[in-house]
Formats: C-alpha cells, sequence, structure tokens
C-alpha cells in the first residue's frame, strides 16, 4: 500500500510576500514618532530567528512588545495579506484544494491572521497550526499563548513529534525553523522557497530550492496550474539588450544570464547548452553548428530588426522559432537618415571638422537645401516607407524602387527598374533587408548610374554595398557625400578598432551602426521581443515569428494543449489525430499551418486523458519538438 504524503507549508514569506508582524507593525506603529527605528528592530529580531541566529520564543516576546499593536489593527492586516499572497500559491488553488486533507500549515505566527487567509484556498481549519495571541480588556496584544508548542524554541519540532504523521514527510518554507523539522528526522525534504526572500543560512542547509510553488509540485508531479516552473526557463541575453527585456523576463520568473558583448560561435556553443531563450542584436552568428549544441532551445529573440545572422533554416531543422523587432527601431533609423541628408546637403560635417581645426569657412559653394531635391528610397518597407513620409514633409520629391509591389504612401513616385532610380535621384538612400541574394547588389555599375555629384547613404546592411566602389566614387567626385551606418565587419566589442577604407575621406558620415539605437527604440525593441516569446512559450501563438508558421490560437480554457513541430511530410496529422484517437482522447481544438519545412499542429484536448498519450505523441513519425500547455 503507498504511503500517505503531507506537505507542510509555512506561512510568512512562503504562502505570503511578507512577514506579517512586520506589516502589522507598519499598521500599529502608524503616527508613531519613531516607527521607522522600532520597525528595523521588528525586522532584525524576525530575520535573527528565521536564520537560526537568535531564540525565536524571546524575539517573539520582543516583537509582540514592540508592536503595541490592538485587536482593530487586525482587520486592516488580514486585507492586506489578501493582496500579498505569493504569486505562485495564488496561480495553484487548485492544488490546495484537491490535497486538502494532505496540506498542514505550520507557522511561528497566529491564527488570528492566518486562518482567514489560507482558508479561502480549501486548507481545512483542523490544519492550521499557529500561536495565538493573548489581549487585554481594552483589545491590546499583550502576548501569546504560552502553553502552544509554535511558541517555542524548535517549536516546530515538538509540534511534528506530537503529531506523529505516518507517512512521507515534505517541508516548504524559507525560515530556518522549518529546516529544523527535517533537522530531527521528522521530514524526507526541505525545500528552501525563495520566490520572496533568499536566506543563504537556510538555503545552505536546504535538501532543495524552490525558486515557487510550481517547482515543488513539478517535482513531486502534482498538478500544477502552468506547464513547467518558469524558473526552468533560462534565458542568455547578448549585445546589451535593454534592460526592460531584462525586467519582463525576470517578471515572468526566468532565470536570466546577461553578456554585454557578442560572442564567438565557440563561445556560443559552450554557452547555450540548457538555455531555453538566447536573445541577441546583430553582430552575433547563430549558426547551424550553435544549434546542434543548443540541446533546450525554443526560441530567439533577435532585438533588431534583421535577422541575417541567424540560420533560419538550420532553426526549422531543430524546432526553434525565431521573432525580431521588425518595426521598433523605424522611426530612430528613419530620423538619423533625414538629419545625414541634411548634414550632407549643407557639407556641415567638413565645416564643423574645419572649425575645430581652427579654420572659419563660411563659404555658400555646394551647399544646397533638401527641398524640392529627389530622393530616391531603394527598398520601400517599413523604414522605405515612413522615410518617404517624413521627406515630402520636408519639401522633398519621392521616388522609390523594390522587387516586391508596394502600396506607395503620399505622393511618392514608384520606378520600374533600379536604374531607372539611380539616373533619377538627386539623393539616394538604401533600405533593403539583408537576404544572401542581396549581397553586393550596390557596387561600381550602380554608382556609375547615379547622377553625377549625388549623395548617398546605406543604413540598411553592411554586405550590400561594394565598399571599393564606393571610395572610388567619393574619391572621383562622382557620389559628392556619403553617410554609411553599416559595414561588412563591425568590430564585436567597443574595445576594438574600427577599421574601414572610408575613414578619412571628406563629406563622409561614418556611425556605429547607431541607426536604431536611440533609448526610445531599445526599450521598444526590449519590450516587443519578450512578449512574442513569452507569448509564444505560454501559449504556442506564433504570430510574427520569422520562421515558423504563424498562428494565433485562441486563450486555452479549461483545456491541456498539445503542442507538435514536424518535418513536412504526408501523414503527420493522420499519425497525429491516431495516436489521439487510439487513447480515446477528446479533441476540443486542432489548429494546423505548414511551411515548406515544418508543420505546427496544436491540438487542444479534454483534461482527462490516459498520459501515455504524451509519449505517444513524441513516438509519431517526423516529430522535431512536442510540449503540452495546461
Amino acid at each position: 500500500m503507498a504511503k500517505d504524503k503531507y506537505y507542510i507549508i509555512d506561512f510568512d514569506s512562503t504562502f505570503t510576500q511578507v512577514e506579517a508582524l512586520d506589516e502589522l507593525g507598519e499598521i500599529s506603529l502608524a503616527g508613531e514618532e519613531n516607527k521607522d527605528e522600532i520597525l528595523q528592530q521588528i525586522k532584525d529580531l524576525t530575520n535573527g530567528a528565521m536564520e537560526g541566529k537568535s531564540s525565536f520564543t524571546e524575539g517573539l516576546s520582543k516583537r509582540l512588545a514592540l508592536l503595541k499593536a490592538n485587536r482593530r489593527h487586525l482587520k486592516p492586516l488580514i486585507q492586506l495579506l489578501q493582496t500579498k499572497v505569493s504569486d505562485s500559491i495564488k496561480r495553484n488553488k487548485e492544488f490546495f484544494q484537491a490535497y486538502a486533507d494532505n496540506i498542514l500549515i505550520v507557522s511561528s505566527g497566529f491564527k488570528e491572521f492566518i486562518t482567514p487567509i489560507v482558508t479561502e484556498y480549501g486548507i481545512k481549519e483542523e490544519n492550521i497550526y499557529a500561536n495565538t495571541f493573548r489581549f487585554d480588556e481594552q483589545g491590546n496584544i499583550v502576548g501569546f499563548d504560552e502553553e502552544n508548542l509554535l511558541c517555542l524554541d524548535r517549536g516546530k519540532i515538538k509540534l511534528l513529534e506530537e503529531l506523529a504523521l505516518e507517512g512521507d514527510v515534505y517541508v516548504l518554507g524559507d525560515g530556518y525553523t522549518d529546516y529544523e523539522i527535517k533537522e530531527a528526522g521528522l521530514a524526507n525534504k526541505f525545500y528552501a522557497f525563495t520566490e520572496n526572500v533568499v536566506r543563504d543560512s537556510v538555503v545552505a542547509k536546504a535538501d532543495d530550492v524552490a525558486p515557487s510553488l510550481d517547482e515543488f509540485l513539478y517535482q513531486h508531479k502534482l498538478p500544477m496550474a502552468i506547464s513547467y516552473p518558469k524558473n526552468r526557463i533560462r534565458v542568455l541575453l547578448l549585445e546589451n539588450v535593454h534592460p526592460k527585456a531584462v525586467e519582463l523576463f525576470k517578471r515572468e520568473g526566468y532565470q536570466i544570464e546577461t553578456v554585454s558583448g557578442a560572442l564567438s560561435e565557440d563561445e556560443l556553443c559552450e554557452r547555450i547548452r540548457n538555455v531555453s531563450v538566447l536573445g541577441i542584436r546583430s553582430k552575433t552568428q547563430v549558426t547551424k553548428r550553435v544549434l546542434e549544441h543548443a540541446n533546450k532551445l525554443m526560441c530567439i529573440g533577435a532585438f533588431c530588426i534583421g535577422t541575417n545572422q541567424i540560420d533560419l533554416s538550420a532553426c526549422l531543422d531543430a524546432g526553434v522559432a525565431v521573432f525580431n523587432a521588425p518595426y521598433s527601431n523605424t522611426r530612430s533609423v528613419v530620423e538619423l537618415a533625414i538629419g545625414e541628408i541634411i548634414m550632407l546637403c549643407r557639407n556641415a560635417v567638413d565645416k564643423s571638422t574645419k572649425m575645430h581645426q581652427g579654420i572659419w569657412d563660411k563659404s555658400a559653394t555646394g551647399s544646397v537645401e533638401v527641398r524640392d531635391k529627389k530622393l530616391g528610397i531603394i527598398g520601400y518597407g517599413s523604414i522605405g516607407a515612413q522615410l518617404s513620409v517624413l521627406a515630402e514633409a520636408l519639401g522633398m520629391v519621392v521616388y522609390y524602387y523594390d522587387v516586391v509591389e508596394r502600396l506607395q504612401l503620399g505622393n511618392a513616385r514608384k520606378c520600374e527598374t533600379l536604374k531607372q532610380l539611380l539616373q533619377t535621384a538627386d539623393i539616394v538612400s538604401l533600405h533593403v533587408d539583408g537576404r544572401t541574394s542581396n549581397q553586393g547588389m550596390f557596387g561600381a555599375e550602380e554608382f556609375a548610374a547615379m547622377k553625377d555629384g549625388a549623395i548617398f547613404l546605406n543604413l540598411s546592411r553592411g554586405h550590400i554595398v561594394d565598399l571599393p566602389a564606393l571610395v572610388e566614387s567619393l574619391k572621383s567626385g562622382k557620389v559628392r557625400g556619403a553617410a554609411v551606418d553599416v559595414y561588412p565587419y563591425e568590430p564585436a566589442t567597443n574595445d576594438e578598432e574600427f577599421v574601414s577604407e572610408l575613414r578619412g575621406l571628406p563629406n563622409v558620415i561614418l556611425t556605429p551602426h547607431i541607426g536604431g539605437s536611440t533609448q526610445e527604440a531599445q526599450e521598444n525593441i526590449g519590450t516587443f521581443v519578450p512578449s512574442r516569446i513569452m507569448e509564444y512559450i505560454n501559449t504556442g501563438n506564433s504570430y510574427q515569428s520569422v520562421n515558423f508558421p504563424n498562428i494565433q490560437l485562441p486563450e486555452l480554457k479549461n483545456a491541456h494543449r498539445l503542442i507538435h513541430i514536424h518535418q513536412n511530410v504526408p501523414g503527420v496529422l493522420a499519425n497525429i489525430n491516431s495516436v489521439l484517437a487510439g487513447n480515446q482522447v477528446n479533441i476540443l481544438g486542432q489548429y494546423l499551418k505548414t511551411n515548406e519545412q515544418i508543420g505546427y499542429v496544436i491540438t487542444d484536448i479534454d483534461k482527462l486523458y490516459d498520459k501515455k498519450v504524451i509519449e505517444d505523441m513524441k513516438r509519431v513519425p517526423a516529430t522535431i519538438k512536442f510540449r503540452i500547455l495546461y
């Protein structure tokens, strides 16, 4: 016969996010002149007892004396504590209801405020073990029931000895008094609960660490409200990804590791093991070899527009979804382009350089307004289109060329060929993507086709332009000015020297790939990319993925969601449905989308099913990855 299992859970800083007596002090001492000093004394006494550094009984007496609390203070305390229940406790209410007979709240706190909180979660009142207050005739709290075992040093040990539970006992708490139960041999394991507070001395003694209740439930194969403990999701963020992204991932409960610069292929192969989410910008190359070392990778976030630094095909083969930020830094790039166009037309860079050398050159020679000038935009995507709008507002005449049919904005004129645009434009601005076929697309022939004395900008991709051809055109005067923000090779860190044949040329603006590097753009990217990644992990939504079949899914309600990624070969859906039928699974909804390489099937099923179906789904031929969401 299987043994009973008992789960002993602490209250303060475990069931709730706070220490209740500390919060009671905030209420009862309101208006006291030395309130902050008293509260600090109370907190020090609490921490000393929780870390096993001082007598619990003595500390409890001192805390109650300092509190000067009254019965009337308990109602606002309870109302506060109801809002301070730990996040992982709140989302797993069903666990407490389902295992009410086996869950014990064992706390050195007080029943007067513990009982109203925990019983809302289905915990039985007879399973709540805690101290009780003593009140005087005016309702002042003057002490505690000294007959209660839990007011004593090692009181939890004495209580467990008296309960004599027959079965396996597991303790979840944040304090030394919780560890003492295991130390006395009265529990199988002690888990240090660190969702709210981390006490190093307690963690050092623990059998295991539970960053959330989800982790505890996961290890014990108990029902959870979510599909996985979020602390098991490891996120590696490279290249100074915006702090907003770090904040959002941490708020979600993920483990975060950050690296300031880019990593080489060898370094990334080493660091990517056990990583679930990789976040990069433009310098880190995610190759097939890197993906072969990524044993747990679910998705990649490109915190930029381009994704040519990522082997998207290899990601598909590995079942890794990729998300980018196609619009978040559009405005920033466009504003830089507009500013550079004006500066180049006015020869402002050269004049500024001369001023720094003490030369006063007030000549208007070669300095022109941008109004009425013809701007030629190559690549009329989100950046090119917005550039055309702002340029028109400055009085420019806009022409554009794109290999894809685009809706023209305002009075922009479409050119049928690239040559037509180059022969027309006074200023040429390049805004194409980084696909392999675009490599070297703009070279000597294209510069020769431009009008004499035209201006050239490249804020798109470095490998698109033949730099020696640009240098020659600048030196010959064919191109009278240029602005370049991207290069075929860019330094991996700020400490590496920038080497380029463009250095030192007159009327040339060189910027270090900062088109999207504004605070607003980086914060927008730092918000957008994590939101897409978390949506994919939490719900399976692949909307706006650059490589996965895009599916927008309905909200998961009262069901489990099976997510199956497979090679796009005939018969997989039939095999999936055969497995579901063979296990008598009730299908509530099913969604399928494919591209040339993979198929993406999402099936919502009734929550009651034989768990054998999970292993059977993993064995479906051509399966790449399978996971389940609750």
